[in-house]
């Protein structure tokens, strides 16, 4: 094994690099390390290199919480994984004894840390990660999908919340990678119609592609009105996957429907109109990453039903992971995915 890597480095304030680090080491007997196979850039990849940060980081950890890897060698005792299995990875480490954990609320977890934020990630050739973190997977399914089941958790997790009714209306409020993998879980679970309202042009010519029934420019229409008049009443469930836009999701949702909050802007600082939920009688929910999905996703990705590599607009490799941000930032991508080895 060589004792360096490369490795996608935070430095805090908007400050990173592509540099040498050492090679991890198994040093407890739950660890697993794992040979990185791709590794997706996040939105919250871009908050946490914004100045100021949008999301919060340790300075010197390896960034990527979204990626697939293959294991290479497991501490003592663990028996549910082997060198050579290919595994997904669940990043949010929580601590089991708290009391949201032990309401099983683990991902409000009092004590929670995550890889490729607060502790070593994925944007990197090799990983050390606990055995509790990774759920083996098909070495059948696609390298770039498996890639892709960190958001895909986390998405399911919300798409549970709605409750969603076989031939029910959705608008979804922001078109990137996370718009898009809720529209392609609307239109498998049964949604009648699906809207996104979506400023850059790019990004709502692929929802199109994705099969979205109408795509909406806020800066060219009024979303809001253009909603009404398709559905007559508003939407059944309105979500939204920016983090910014529950005024505009309460212009859309219909009387009685519910409103799913995905995205996470902690500068986000809007107001609200209670009295419209209170009135109208809107059920609002907040989501927030995932609780027990990953067996699901697996299964998800398994069965080929979601083709989630489509959303990979891309390639690159680490040494090139700079492109990617700067793509991401200028709207000019969907999934930006690294390839690590």
């Amino acid at each position: 094994m060589p004792e360096r890597m490369q490795a996608v480095v935070f430095h805090g304030e908007g400050r990173w690099s592509v540099e040498s680090a050492p090679m991890p080491q198994i040093a407890a007997d739950g660890d697993v390390l794992l040979r990185v196979e791709r590794a997706g850039i996040c939105g919250t990849d871009i908050h946490i290199l914004s100045t100021p940060p949008g999301h919060p980081a340790t300075a010197g950890s390896i960034l990527g919480h979204e990626y697939t890897a293959t294991v290479v060698e497991t501490g003592a005792g663990i028996g549910h994984l082997k060198p050579g299995d290919c595994v997904v990875i669940d990043p949010n480490i929580t601590c089991g004894l708290c009391r949201y954990c032990r309401m099983g609320m683990t991902n409000v977890c009092e004590n929670i840390t995550t890889l490729g934020i607060f502790r070593h990630g994925g944007l990197a050739q090799f990983n050390l990660a606990p055995a509790k973190a990774l759920h083996r997977i098909s070495s059948q399914v696609p390298i770039e999908r498996a890639a892709l089941a960190e958001p895909l958790s986390c998405v399911l997790h919300a798409f549970e919340k709605a409750q969603l009714t076989p031939g029910e209306s959705v608008v979804i409020l922001g078109a990137g990678p996370i718009g898009l993998i809720f529209l392609l879980l609307c239109k498998t679970g049964g949604a009648g119609r699906v809207f996104m309202v979506e400023p850059v042009e790019f990004r709502l010519r692929t929802a199109e592609a994705f099969g979205a029934d109408g795509v909406f420019n806020p800066r060219s229409c009024d979303a809001a009105a253009e909603i009404r008049a398709a559905t007559d009443v508003g939407a059944d469930v309105v979500i939204d996957a920016a983090g910014t836009l529950l005024p505009e999701a309460m212009q859309m949702v219909r009387p009685g429907g519910r409103v799913i909050l995905f995205g996470l802007n902690q500068h986000a600082d809007r107001q609200f109109n209670q009295y419209l939920a209170t009135r109208y009688e809107v059920t609002i929910h907040g989501s927030f990453i995932q609780r027990v999905e990953f067996p699901k996703v697996v299964r998800l990705l398994e069965s080929g039903i979601l083709p989630l590599e489509k959303l990979i607009t891309h390639r690159l490799s680490l040494d090139r992971i700079g492109e990617g941000f700067d793509a991401m930032r200028a709207g000019e991508a969907i999934k930006v995915v690294a390839a690590c080895r």
